[in-house]
């Protein structure tokens, strides 16, 4: 991991954005921050933003702790446009991290097609931001770096993702890490989520990555396409985490505007509730 955050922290505006997004926080967390880095368990760390990729380690964590609920013991988590791989070994880290704190497992899935970005197709697809061949992959290095719970599947995912819901043998989907840029390329890949119910858990966890330039918009890219599922799926539809930003201890992480959920309408939770051996109830201190 430290070699993994010198590597960041040399990327352009690494730490103009340490700056704005941490150290504008109260100093009295920073402070603390640094106790929970030396002592804190996984969960702490996810907890205080102290993990590497904080989005993926905090919707793995809240996936598995939804699933341990409802007593799932293994799930799947999906990543459309790997590029370099970083992101894919990044969700196998802390998948990993995840599984021993909750006993939950994890199938992690890794959809590209390979050769880097096809041709952008129209102005939906973002062509001044992106082009064909940005992105490509070292395919058999990154196969090698693979854990045996992790799978890459290579092709047009307009093709790859119809054959993969129709083999039908994941563990319900728990979280799609969406980053493939174009609008057509959104659209073939959010086809994921037109499955049976049962291929779901009640509650997806989605992280939409292109949705933060100026240029990103509602009428274009990985936005448009989630609006048309709203649009088009009466049992699935797609918005953001509710108040998600009040609930975490730093509330300036820009990462936070990126987290979605999919809510299975239609999964038998939603449908016929569960049921408890205890009822729900209020206190009253004014009886007390």
């Amino acid at each position: 991991m430290p070699s993994l955050l010198k590597a960041k922290l040399r990327t352009p505006g690494a730490f103009e954005r340490v700056f704005r997004e941490r150290l504008s926080e109260p100093l009295h967390l920073n402070i603390l921050s640094a106790v929970v880095a030396l002592f804190g368990d996984h969960r702490a760390k996810v907890y205080w933003d102290l993990k590497y990729r904080q989005y993926t380690a905090f919707c793995l964590l809240d996936a598995a702790d939804r699933a341990a609920r409802l007593g799932v013991k293994r799930v799947s988590v999906m990543e459309f446009g790997v590029a370099s791989g970083a992101g894919l070994l990044n969700i196998c880290e802390h998948a990993a991290a995840t599984t021993k704190l909750t006993g939950v497992e994890f199938e992690v899935y890794g959809f590209d097609t390979g050769r880097g970005l096809p041709p952008p197709r129209s102005y939906r697809d973002h062509p001044e931001l992106y082009q064909s061949g940005d992105y490509p992959m070292n395919v058999s290095a990154l196969q090698a770096r693979l854990p045996t719970n992790a799978r890459l599947v290579l092709g047009d995912i307009g093709e790859t993702v119809p054959a993969f819901l129709g083999e039908g043998k994941h563990a319900p989907l728990a979280y799609i890490a969406l980053d493939v840029d174009y609008y057509w390329s959104s659209v073939e890949a959010l086809r994921v989520l037109r499955g049976p119910a049962e291929q779901y858990m009640p509650l997806v966890l989605l992280y939409l990555d292109d949705c933060h330039d100026p240029y990103h918009n509602p009428s274009c890219g990985e936005l448009l396409a989630c609006e048309e599922i709203n649009q088009s799926q009466p049992f699935r539809k797609i918005h953001r985490y509710t108040a998600l930003r009040e609930k975490r201890l730093f509330k300036n992480a820009s990462w936070i505007s990126k987290i979605w959920a999919v809510h299975v309408l239609d999964h038998k939770i939603r449908t016929e509730g569960v049921s408890r051996s205890e009822m729900k109830a209020l206190s009253n201190p004014y009886l007390a």
